[in-house]
């Protein structure tokens, strides 16, 4: 029996975390692949346990297990109604580029998958209560089985990208999971059938083995001061998990595949601690939690973007360790069997909390990413001190850990303007008040308290990284800084960490591209090309950025950029950040906001002659772009003896293969110049590397380009793998060097 309730909560689990990146990746094409769909999509799915956690609660509470069981069956049968899981058509047309993004998918959402979502959350508090109801030996601590279905839930989230993606199309997997979903409705029915023959009508009784017996606290209701601790206790690791996600997919790499490894560790932290034999001792990961803190707080602040294997590897190794220490405090606390419910309510409470503020509330009064560095601050602060430090109650022991931030500021303040080099200057200014920190590491407020001050510190990096800053601004797609360098040469836009363009202060030379679309780089070669060209002289650019592009307008052109941010096309078009758009377009030039796989579709036929594919979150192309729906679109939207142009420089992704097995199916040819060139000639002031990619119906199209040795053929492969709506495989082209 034992074993019929633990392979049915595996695979509710399975179900519940497959579905996720399914519908998250159904969703992508439509909101540009930020990690703001996945976050939203998590709290979704976040509330949404928190309601079905809340009907097992009432359930039993108000119903006795026949009952019980009776409507739940009815329930499983109501949700199947709404399989298969597609996003409803009829939805598409409410998504405006001026209306809320989040609101949108919420909404999206719910019509989607709501409904068997709801019933499959509902198995784990709820077979775990029938289970306590039985005779079996074990029914008095049933807690074991919430690592079965937390091992369900993690072999899904591995098993989705390693597994699933790369070998089957969504429609597909939505059938698939429609399949598994009638699979697990036949499993309840036989644990109901099963507690049907074993029911024991008396409350449970005690476990055979003494250690997994309640103890007489346990075993009382929990009070407010409990509840509130479980709260937070899950509340904090969560948060965590949310900021783990955001960095990671933003700062280091904006690849949708990373979304699932903190949710991954998060999880496997429960299997940890609810098993009945623990692999790992809390105590020596609280003694380590700090130590890691440390160094993690210093890679943060100092923004260093390389290696990424050892910078992600930190922070998911932190998030583990923080996770797996404030879940242990949750399991030794865990009630009798009674108040099962009523205990995993308030956990799944604290999940949908910490999804409202880190992906609602936290964007709308933070400009930065602020809610990251609180959840490390907060996790550090619930981690349980050692037994032999001796509390200390006077506020003047708070002394030594804010005198650390102050010292932080001081430094980061005094080192520049004594000449010392910026990133010497960030490590010095960082390094003493960390070391200093290392001191209370047994004290938890008082290590907490330090953490906090040096971050708040810390702040006055900001210019030694970005120059002057003249704006920040946050939503949904992320966080635009405008700034300008410390030599009063450029203003820039940066999108996280990354520059998404920059524009000369001196008006003589405003309107020079820079950065990537210099006119010495591969673009400008592009556009020399173009002008040669007799086709249509209507051009169209799939993001917009700072606008430096327009720099290429002839009078003869006209020009439409596509953008999916509004904050963006707010920027370029504000005069006093960049004057690209309104000073250097000597074509008219329009800007249509929203997705550009959506609002191609109303251009005509064969209406541009040059298509630019300059879209990027963060540091990569979302991948949506690059698919063979989105090519089909392109190639429709091109006028022949066009050119499709993308720009392809990324840190993490190799996307020439990709880029290459598109053109191969689309029978188009190709070119790439990746252009590393590092010059001190004045006229390559402003230039940045970078990797750009040319296609074209015909090779003669690219015949002055080919002269160009630094321009080298896509390559081709025998049996190309092209990546479509229902399939891509981020793996096959991760940097991992």
């Amino acid at each position: 029996m034992v074993w019929l309730f633990a392979l049915t909560l595996f695979v509710s689990a399975l179900l519940l975390f497959l579905v996720q990146p399914l519908i998250a990746r159904m969703l992508l094409p439509l909101l540009g692949g930020t990690p703001a769909v996945w976050n939203t999509c998590l709290f979704f799915f976040q509330a949404v346990l928190l309601a079905g956690y809340g009907y097992a609660h009432l359930t039993s509470k108000w119903l006795n297990w026949r009952r019980q069981a009776a409507l739940h069956s009815v329930l499983l049968a109501s949700a199947a109604l709404s399989l298969p899981l597609a996003v409803p058509e009829r939805w598409l047309s409410a998504l405006h580029p001026q209306s809320s993004p989040a609101l949108w998918l919420l909404g999206c959402l719910t019509l989607a998958v709501g409904l068997p979502f709801f019933a499959v959350s509902t198995s784990g508090p709820l077979l775990q209560r029938w289970f306590s109801q039985t005779r079996h030996d074990s029914a008095g601590d049933p807690y074991f089985l919430y690592a079965a279905s937390n091992l369900g839930s993690l072999t899904a989230l591995l098993g989705y990208p390693l597994l699933i993606e790369p070998r089957l199309r969504l429609s597909a997997q939505s059938a698939g999971w429609g399949f598994g979903y009638f699979v697990l409705a036949l499993l309840v029915m036989a644990c109901a059938l099963a507690l049907w023959r074993k029911a024991n009508d008396r409350p449970p009784t005690a476990a055979a083995d003494e250690t997994e017996q309640p103890s007489a606290e346990q075993d009382s209701p929990p009070n407010a001061a409990q509840r509130l601790r479980w709260v937070a206790l899950a509340f904090a690791p969560t948060s965590l998990m949310y900021g783990v996600t955001t960095y990671l997919t933003t700062d280091l790499a904006a690849v949708p595949m990373l979304w699932v490894l903190p949710l991954a560790l998060y999880l496997l932290s429960f299997i940890i601690v609810f098993a009945r034999r623990r692999a790992l001792r809390l105590t020596l990961l609280n003694l380590a939690l700090p130590l890691l803190a440390i160094v993690l707080v210093f890679l943060i602040l100092t923004k260093l973007p390389r290696p990424l294997w050892l910078l992600g590897g930190l922070h998911l190794l932190f998030l583990f360790f923080a996770a797996t220490v404030c879940h242990g405090r949750l399991a030794e606390e865990r009630p009798a069997a009674r108040h099962l419910t009523e205990y995993y309510l308030w956990l799944s409470l604290a999940g949908a909390l910490a999804g409202l503020f880190n992906t609602l509330i936290a964007p709308l009064i933070f400009q930065t990413v602020v809610e990251y560095p609180l959840s490390i601050v907060l996790v550090l602060l619930l981690r349980p001190a050692e037994k032999s430090a001796v509390p200390q109650q006077s506020w003047r022991v708070m002394l030594g850990p804010l005198g650390a931030g102050a010292l932080t500021a001081v430094l980061a303040i005094s080192l520049p303007r004594l000449g010392v080099p910026t990133m010497i200057a960030v490590v010095l200014a960082l390094v003493l008040p960390l070391l200093l920190s290392y001191a209370w590491t047994r004290q938890p407020l008082r290590f907490a308290v330090a953490i906090g001050a040096i971050i708040l510190g810390s702040s006055f990096f900001q210019t030694l990284y970005y120059g002057q800053t003249l704006l920040v601004e946050r939503g949904f797609f992320g966080v635009l800084r405008v700034a300008r360098d410390a030599s009063g040469t450029y203003q820039q836009l940066f999108h996280g960490n990354t520059s998404h363009g920059r524009q000369f202060l001196d008006p003589q030379r405003q309107c020079e591209p820079l950065s990537y679309y210099h006119r010495r780089g591969p673009l400008g070669q592009i556009f020399a090309t173009f002008s040669q060209q007799t086709t249509s002289s209507q051009v169209a650019a799939v993001g917009l950025g700072a606008g430096a592009m327009v720099c290429y307008a002839t009078a003869e052109q006209r020009w439409s950029f596509y953008e999916i941010d509004p904050a963006v096309a707010q920027l370029a078009d504000d005069e006093r950040y960049f004057r690209y758009l309104r000073h250097c377009a000597a074509a008219p030039v329009q800007t249509v906001l929203g997705d550009a796989r959506l609002q191609l579709r109303h251009a005509a036929r064969g209406q541009y002659g040059l298509l630019v594919l300059d879209a990027f979150s963060s540091d990569a192309i979302p991948t949506h772009l690059l698919t063979r729906e989105a090519f089909t679109l392109y190639l429709d939207k091109l006028a022949d003896g066009g050119l499709l142009v993308l720009h392809t420089s990324n840190q993490f992704l190799d996307l020439r293969p990709v880029v290459a097995d598109l053109a191969q199916d689309a029978k188009l040819t190709g070119l790439v110049r990746t252009d590393l060139e590092a010059s001190d000639d004045p006229q390559d002031q402003g230039k940045e590397s970078s990797q750009w990619m040319v296609l074209a119906r015909s090779a003669a199209q690219l015949d002055a380009l080919q002269q160009d040795k630094r321009w080298q053929p896509l390559p081709q492969r025998s049996a190309p793998q092209v990546w479509t709506d229902d399939y891509s495989n981020i793996l096959g082209v991760f940097k991992w060097q």
